[in-house]
């Protein structure tokens, strides 16, 4: 039996976020194989209230969403209602006689043909085209969904795709990679091939079986108070500067505290940290499972083509990083990550929720923050770092 490592590290850099004013409380977890062997809760809940965060508080998971909607599309695969490579159009007609945006574009409408359909694979892994309106400020393609409102939660998903419709791919689909709306399109095909609302839907076929009692896209009245604060830092360019200012009525005023016609299977769920472990836990080995362990396996290796990584308009290609069927990879570690971190999978939320899994290693890892702009933050990489050390020690 492997002793315990000393996670005294780990909780001593999370408390040094805190105590800087960098994050208002930080929850975490870790596992080895599915054992939590690491759990702790750092800071506040609601910092002007001085509310110490607990296991039982509730994040904005954001696009932590996608993994959940990531697994209840592989689910329908895996019962032959779909296929990876099927073209989508045969469910969402929008989709079809797509045009892509020629390179050097200086007008949205200067436009060519696309050479194939969108198929399921290219939307599990934002190899589309589509874009998302939201890291690209000031692109002809960020202006054009900002106009569109194709991500208004106010009205239904079949009405998000009719705005999608008219407009252009950023590249021809397969050809490569952007951070997009994709997996909200894959909300809606989960509620056309099912029948069933995507609430219904996640409640029947992952969180009931699971007994994620605490996830949802809504959280009720009496919860309210379980809710974490949401917090923006200081300066957008210098994550390190310390300095927070409340916002929770970011990305609108009524955002997770009231039902909407647009379930967003991108960002719109809410969890917990218990939750959380539970969704992890199902993908690890030597327990239950919601997926074959082939689809996991499947889920968790990289689809892009050679040669090709992600990346984003802020950070440029993140060289070193694939991506599979709901989250990145990790092919090479770059200097922020762990050396033993090939092979990993992972993603995490706008907020600065993150999870990882690292199947070489049998670690797997959990954050949970409401930070504006936390996705891969410092703290993050610090602590994914110090519970590697803390493993191999």
């Amino acid at each position: 039996m492997p002793s315990t490592p000393d996670f005294t590290p780990v909780r001593a850099a999370m408390q040094r976020y805190v105590d800087r004013n960098l994050l208002a409380g930080v929850s975490h977890a870790v596992l080895r194989g599915r054992d939590v062997i690491e759990q702790h809760c750092t800071g506040h809940s609601d910092l002007e209230a001085r509310t110490p965060l607990r296991d039982d508080h509730l994040f904005r998971i954001f696009s932590n969403t996608k993994l959940v909607t990531s697994m209840a599309v592989l689910l329908l695969v895996e019962q032959g209602r779909i296929g990876l490579d099927e073209p989508v159009v045969n469910w969402i007609p929008q989709l079809a006689n797509r045009r892509v945006l020629r390179p050097g574009a200086t007008d949205i409408e200067d436009t060519e043909p696309a050479n194939s359909h969108i198929t399921l694979r290219h939307l599990l892994t934002h190899s589309a085209g589509l874009s998302y309106g939201l890291l690209d400020p000031g692109t002809l393609m960020f202006k054009a969904y900002v106009a569109s409102r194709a991500r208004d939660p106010r009205v239904t998903l079949a009405t998000q795709m009719d705005r999608l419709q008219p407009l252009p791919l950023s590249f021809h689909p397969g050809t490569g990679w952007e951070y997009s709306v994709a997996t909200d399109v894959l909300g809606h095909l989960i509620e056309l091939i099912s029948g069933q609302g995507l609430d219904t839907f996640f409640n029947e076929r992952i969180f009931g079986p699971l007994g994620m009692a605490d996830t949802g896209f809504w959280v009720p009245p009496e919860q309210w108070h379980r809710l974490t604060a949401y917090y923006a830092g200081a300066n957008l360019e210098d994550p390190l500067k310390p300095g927070l200012t409340r916002i929770d009525n970011a990305p609108s005023r009524t955002a997770y505290t009231q039902r909407v016609p647009g379930l967003s299977g991108g960002g719109g769920l809410v969890s917990s940290l218990p939750d959380m472990l539970a969704l992890m836990r199902s993908l690890l080995p030597g327990g239950p499972a919601l997926l074959k362990p082939q689809t996991l396996a499947l889920m968790m290796r990289n689809h892009l083509p050679g040669g090709q990584h992600i990346g984003f308009q802020q950070t440029g290609v993140v060289v070193g990083k694939g991506f599979g069927l709901g989250g990145a990879v990790t092919l090479a570690p770059s200097s922020l990550d762990p050396s033993a971190s090939t092979d990993e999978f992972q993603w995490g939320g706008i907020a600065g929720t993150h999870w990882w899994i690292s199947p070489r290693t049998g670690l797997s890892g959990l954050l949970m923050t409401q930070r504006a702009m936390g996705f891969w933050h410092p703290f993050a990489f610090e602590f994914k770092k110090l519970v590697y050390a803390a493993a191999a020690a």
